[in-house]
């Protein structure tokens, strides 16, 4: 017996009988020899961190475009708390932690340049919109290592495209992943908000802080604990009174930040320069690197230009768009 099976082993007899087990994976697209040491989950987490759609999450939005500041989250450090809050809830409540791990790892991979703004700029041009659920189902599908993508799990591409808006994921990892995600992102851009001096500590509702708790690892701790204690076997949820809590909160950050006049002063800028892209590069398509190209030849230009801008860091988009649109000075030739 290997490494991998005995792990199988220890899974059918430790976890939870709703747990999502490695060796009942509905399995990858295309048919790969398992590996002698990691299930599938594990090989999965180790595609992804080695992919370079993860890696370019370090320079894309979270909430404040391109800051200067070292302190803000990023896409990469915002994915690594969702990891962390994911796993804590999968292993209390004895699911399949591998498989958490990697959902939570390669959720955020379709997000474009300059967070949510960037993503609605791209959904007002492209026929059929996009969104960035999708858009990460097709990075690990098609445009990591082309033309195969990283053939992950169906589990984990399911959890992918579920983890924001829609119907639940099919497995309790993927659901734990989608509450985790939602724990994460409030508690650390409050944080930020708070950092930017888009809000005060006053400013939190003090129900919440009385119910959550006043600093942001205490909320956390509140929130994943109540999620802990109240969960059923197929149902994951809060106690009435800290999700009540919880959605004041949401509330509260879409009021006071998410749409918030000097928060979004610089996304407002953001729809010209996507489109601006857009427009120069379908007319000229040399401009995309020429993993893309394929892209252009079977889906067409729109298609492959889109999948091309989406991909890039903030910093890259910029230094594009000042490549292509701001006058150099004259020197000699």
């Amino acid at each position: 017996m290997n490494l991998r099976e005995q792990t199988e082993n220890y899974e059918e007899s430790f976890l939870s009988a709703n747990a999502t087990l490695a060796k009942n994976s509905k399995g990858r697209y295309y048919q790969d020899e398992l590996c002698p040491i990691r299930t599938i989950f594990q090989q999965d987490r180790d595609r992804i961190i080695h992919s370079k759609a993860f890696r370019m999450l370090k320079h894309k939005t979270q909430v404040f475009l391109s800051p200067n500041d070292d302190h803000y989250r990023t896409r990469l450090t915002h994915t690594l708390e969702v990891s962390q809050v994911a796993r804590t809830i999968s292993r209390a409540l004895k699911l399949n932690e591998d498989l958490t791990e990697a959902i939570a790892l390669a959720h955020d991979l379709g997000h474009t340049p300059f967070g949510h703004a960037g993503e609605r700029a791209l959904n007002d041009i492209m026929k059929g919109g996009f969104r960035h659920y999708e858009q990460g189902v097709r990075v690990v599908e098609k445009l990591e290592k082309m033309p195969r993508g990283l053939n992950l799990s169906y589990e984990v591409r399911n959890g992918i495209l579920c983890h924001t808006k829609g119907k639940n994921a099919d497995t309790l990892e993927g659901q734990v992943v989608r509450i985790a995600d939602r724990i994460a992102y409030i508690n650390h851009d409050i944080d930020d908000a708070l950092t930017a001096g888009i809000i005060k500590s006053e400013d939190i509702p003090k129900s919440c802080e009385e119910i959550l708790g006043t600093k942001l690892s205490k909320r956390i701790n509140t929130l994943v604990f109540s999620l802990i204690e109240n969960s059923t076997d197929k149902d994951l949820k809060m106690s009435e009174e800290v999700q009540e809590q919880f959605d004041m909160l949401h509330k509260f950050m879409y009021d006071k930040v998410y749409y918030n006049k000097f928060a979004r002063e610089e996304e407002d800028k953001i729809p010209y320069f996507i489109e601006s892209l857009f427009e120069y590069i379908v007319k000229k398509p040399d401009v995309i690197l020429p993993t893309y190209k394929n892209i252009m030849l079977e889906e067409g230009t729109e298609r492959a230009v889109c999948d091309f801008i989406a991909s890039l860091s903030d910093q890259y988009a910029i230094k594009l768009f000042d490549d292509l649109f701001i006058p150099k000075a004259w020197d000699k030739i």
